[in-house]
């Protein structure tokens, strides 16, 4: 097992209301030193929701995105609040974007994205026993929700509107599970 390079010093070198990017002067075990930078989160994590309804379908939504500058399809998603677990953030979003509560939630999978410049980790949640509510959320405009059949995921993979990569993986997971017969 490598050992872990010693952290000799880190500098924030710029901050938003959501990030802060840091510089990291490190020494590795052979004595070399690096400088590193990296997109440090500043809140308490994040969430994605695998909303499966009975009739084997996931609620999408389309959202404009930024990095993009276009409308997705992706899953229900946002920070976990002061206060909140995973599961209750992912109730909270999947009620405030898709207008639906569950009464099932469990983990999926806590994941990462870039992991060599970003600190962040999203929590997948699966939800199923969905039931009509809608919570007010902090969105400029009401998402679009759209239903798709798991049993269609590859056409909706090779779609150009739909691309974001951990909606992809947490999906694929999803169906994994599903085909196995390990949600009930």
């Amino acid at each position: 097992m490598p050992v872990k390079p010693d952290i000799l010093k880190i500098t924030a070198t710029a901050r938003s209301r959501l990030f802060q990017v840091e510089e990291l002067q490190l020494r590795f075990s052979n004595g070399a030193e690096r400088t590193y930078e990296r997109l440090a989160s500043r809140g308490h994590g994040a969430v994605m929701v695998v909303a499966l309804t009975a009739e084997q379908e996931v609620l999408l939504i389309r959202e404009y995105a930024a990095g993009m500058e276009d409308y997705l399809l992706t899953l229900p998603k946002g920070l976990i609040d002061p206060g909140e677990d995973a599961l209750q953030a992912a109730d909270r979003e999947l009620k405030e974007e898709a207008g639906f509560g569950a009464r099932q939630l469990q983990t999926l999978k806590v994941m990462s994205t870039a992991p060599n410049y970003m600190g962040h980790r999203l929590t997948a949640i699966i939800a199923r026993d969905l039931y009509p509510c809608r919570l007010p959320g902090d969105e400029p405009e009401q998402m679009e929700v759209v239903r798709w059949p798991l049993s269609r995921l590859d056409e909706l993979i090779g779609r150009d509107d739909f691309h974001e990569a951990r909606a992809i993986a947490a999906l694929l997971m999803t169906r994994d599970l599903v085909q196995q017969g390990k949600l009930d």
